[in-house]
């Protein structure tokens, strides 16, 4: 297939950028290129330079793009939304300014893409990948979320050209299948495609290969982690929360974990997927020191099963 493929500073432990381990953002850059990578996503705002042209230089530096941002926050309330929409018009700008992504043939939408995850509340995040426990958002709070998600679409599509597209993630409140059933039937295409991620499908309970067939016309962006199906038994086992149960080691390098490749492969090929794909493996970073090995074990995994 050759399709091309990124990563994100997450697999080097880079999710909160308040976090007093996080390694230099020029060693994440070094090292995403050094593993043969030519694209990574933003990470957290504030973690790799904010200004435009200084982003720029650091990207040309290591012969990198950007393929996507992310906005990973509470999406729901509406005391939180004038900071969603600060960080829209931010990560946009930036994204539209920098060296970009390589746009794909046959692809409706090319990168760069605003990756929107809500994520923030605390009960969910506790509750990642436990179905029958997990509370679920009134309808009041879920339709103010969806008009939140549209108006974060329009902005980035109509101000900066940046395609969004919703990405459920355990822990959060578009994580289950009947929720992304629910999204799907309240938000078109042509507002926002879908990035769905393996990981987060299996860890929620759902069959990666099934889902990424059943909304495979909604997909612009796919996000590919795996498994460890032992470590994932214990966390749920002991009610971690999702961070915590990363931090533990629940993710790990392509093609040593529950998720079939080969299967999801196949699915690829036979739907004729080709957009971007983005590998990420949450980490402590703490831990930091595998990630080089990491990251280059799962890209050259892919291209050993013919991505």
């Amino acid at each position: 297939m050759n399709l091309p493929i990124a990563n994100a500073p997450c697999s080097w432990g880079v999710d909160d950028p308040k976090n007093p381990y996080l390694p230099p953002y020029r060693k994440v850059l070094q090292e995403a290129s050094a593993a043969g990578y030519s694209s990574i996503e933003l990470g957290p705002w504030g973690y790799l330079p904010i200004d435009a042209v200084a982003l720029s230089a650091e990207l040309e530096r290591h012969s990198l793009s950007l393929v996507a941002g992310t906005i990973f926050d509470d999406l729901v309330s509406e005391q939180n939304f004038s900071h969603i929409l600060a960080l829209t018009h931010n990560i946009c700008r930036n994204l539209s300014q920098a060296p970009k992504a390589q746009k794909t043939q046959g692809s409706a939408f090319s990168a760069p893409y605003l990756v929107i995850i809500d994520f923030g509340n605390p009960q969910r995040a506790k509750l990642a990948g436990q179905y029958a426990l997990a509370p679920r958002l009134s309808d009041a709070d879920w339709n103010r979320m969806i008009g939140h998600i549209k108006t974060v679409s329009e902005i980035a599509w109509q101000e900066y050209g940046v395609r969004p597209v919703i990405h459920p993630h355990a822990g959060g409140c578009i994580e289950f299948a009947d929720e992304i059933d629910r999204l799907a039937g309240q938000i078109p295409h042509q507002t926002a495609g879908l990035c769905l991620d393996t990981g987060h499908l299996y860890y929620s309970g759902m069959d990666p290969v099934a889902w990424l067939d059943t909304y495979f016309a909604r997909i612009d962006y796919l996000h590919f982690k795996d498994v460890n199906p032992k470590v994932f038994r214990n966390v749920l086992a002991r009610g971690l929360d999702f961070f915590t149960a990363c931090a533990e080691g629940v993710m790990c390098p392509l093609g040593q974990g529950a998720i079939d490749y080969p299967a999801v492969r196949a699915l690829l090929a036979a739907r004729g997927y080709q957009g971007w794909i983005t590998i990420e493996q949450e980490r402590d970073p703490r831990n930091v020191q595998g990630s080089l090995r990491d990251v280059t074990e799962s890209l050259n995994y892919l291209r050993k099963v013919g991505f």
